[in-house]
């Protein structure tokens, strides 16, 4: 699921970088940024600057880390976090901070998967605005991604008084195809995205990627890959779309699309890892293999010196597809799946546990996509390539009620 952050500051609306380098001379050219980029480096630059002379300015402080929130999710940058953060500072520790500000921690939080205390800043907001659109959407998101449902579609059931149908749809969709409701949940979202021209770019591309994934997920691949490009069309640069898209190519085995999609998109993290995958599986590549996957062994290393667990999902499968470390994959992906249970997370914890021959690590991840009807081709492949043994068990649990 997308983490929704850009989303979230547009109704109102990560993986770390690499190791640090210092160039030789101050006329290295570090990295060639496009002209878009470059010229919101400059308007962000210059709010700065206007913050650094008032920065208790609250509008402007909400307005600058609502900027730098969006910048987070659209690169994968952790930085532009830290960043917002910064410009909350004479509120942020703030045991009762306005509400603004509130709502941006709660979001930078679960952005951070501290999910706890952002469901405490979004729930003390509810109290005291129980028809704040943002709140409910910001908690849903939270709960959907912990895997509680039943609060999840109660949060999202409150947005159709409080905004557009596209929102409360999209977000009923989300929670619905992943609780065994896939192909109704596809068919009601697409018909709302038809009859909602004019959406924020924002909600457009959330709700067109995950008709994709819905797509991808039923076994659909033509019809994922055709949603997928459309939502690029419209949003090129998004990088959870990229990421979801090449995903899907990587499953069907098209390395070489990988390749061009994401050729130079090499600065964001996940991006990197996908672009590594299709890389290891390209002849002539192994130079530039290699390179990859040494700066990402780098930049995973950098964050786990800084103590962010965030990306463990991306760390799980990078140990285990390009370093074939499969101890550290099964331990990263548990670590994952205790915080996370989004659907990806449970194919790593299936992947890794398939890698390692151990059903232990597998059992949990099993009984929750029984508990829930998750439906997923590839979720469904993994579970029939446990063994003979690991079926018995299966088969064993269900009668017992287990699953």
């Amino acid at each position: 699921m997308k983490t929704l952050i850009s989303l979230l500051c547009a109704c109102l609306p990560l993986l770390a970088g690499a190791a640090p380098y210092t160039p030789k001379d101050g006329g290295a050219v570090i990295e060639q940024l496009p002209r878009r980029a470059d010229a919101t480096q400059s308007e962000l630059r210059g709010l700065r600057q206007q913050l650094n002379a008032t920065p208790r300015d609250l509008a402007l402080a909400a307005s600058l880390a609502q900027r730098y929130i969006a910048l987070a999710r659209s690169e994968t940058d952790p930085r532009y976090l830290g960043y917002a953060q910064a410009a909350l500072a004479p509120w942020w520790r703030q045991a009762a901070p306005p509400v603004p500000v509130r709502l941006l921690r709660a979001t930078i939080l679960q952005s951070t998967h501290h999910f706890g205390p952002a469901l405490q800043d979004l729930d003390a907001i509810i109290a005291q605005q129980p028809q704040n659109a943002q709140a409910w959407l910001t908690r849903a998101t939270v709960l959907t991604v912990q895997g509680d449902y039943k609060q999840a579609t109660a949060a999202c059931a409150r947005l159709s008084a409080l905004t557009t149908q596209l929102v409360t749809v999209t977000c009923l969709a989300n929670i619905a195809s992943v609780t065994g409701r896939v192909a109704s949940s596809e068919r009601l979202l697409d018909l709302t995205l038809r009859r909602s021209a004019g959406a924020a770019p924002e909600l457009d591309s959330w709700a067109a990627t995950l008709l994709a994934e819905m797509a991808a997920r039923r076994g659909e691949n033509a019809i994922a890959e055709a949603r997928y490009q459309q939502a690029l069309a419209r949003q090129p640069r998004d990088s959870y779309l990229l990421g979801a898209y090449a995903d899907l190519l990587l499953d069907q085995r098209r390395p070489q699309d990988v390749f061009k999609l994401l050729q130079d998109q090499q600065r964001i993290d996940a991006l990197l890892l996908r672009y590594a995958l299709a890389l290891q599986a390209l002849p002539g590549q192994q130079t530039a293999f290699l390179a990859a996957k040494a700066e990402l062994a780098a930049r995973f290393n950098a964050a786990m010196q800084r103590g962010d667990t965030v990306h463990q999902r991306e760390q799980a499968r990078f140990a285990l597809f390009l370093q074939q470390d499969i101890a550290a994959a099964v331990q990263l992906a548990q670590q994952n799946w205790a915080v996370q249970k989004e659907v990806p997370d449970m194919r790593i914890v299936l992947e890794a546990a398939l890698a390692a021959r151990n059903y232990a690590t597998a059992q949990p991840v099993l009984a929750w996509i029984a508990a829930n009807g998750v439906e997923d081709v590839a979720l469904q492949r993994l579970v029939r390539q446990l063994g003979p043994q690991d079926g018995q068990k299966i088969s064993t649990a269900k009668k017992a009620g287990a699953l």
